[in-house]
């Protein structure tokens, strides 16, 4: 496999286990009181992170304790939230 298309399978692992997000906030401490100031809500009542591309690190929750971001993917298994689309297909 050249370079071209290993980055490009590489892209599409990483979009198709982006997908499986269901944006229910949970990640990012929606359930709970003290959720990250990053994380908004739509008119749905869907929740993305106001700052996607640069979530991954340092970061405030809303009564600003740090706390460092990480990609959901390096978590594995040990997810908190049962409902999370990636703990089920993980």
């Amino acid at each position: 496999m050249d370079k071209v298309a290993y980055l490009q399978k590489q892209q599409d692992i990483q979009n198709a286990y982006e997908a499986r997000c269901k944006r229910c906030g949970s990640c990012c401490g929606a359930l709970g009181q003290d959720p990250c100031a990053r994380l908004k809500s739509d008119e749905q009542g869907k929740f993305y992170c106001s700052d996607y591309s640069n979530r991954i690190g340092l970061q405030f929750t809303v009564t600003g304790k740090k706390f460092h971001c990480v990609p959901i993917r390096d978590l594995g298994h040990n997810l908190p939230f049962q409902d999370c689309a990636y703990f089920k297909h993980g």
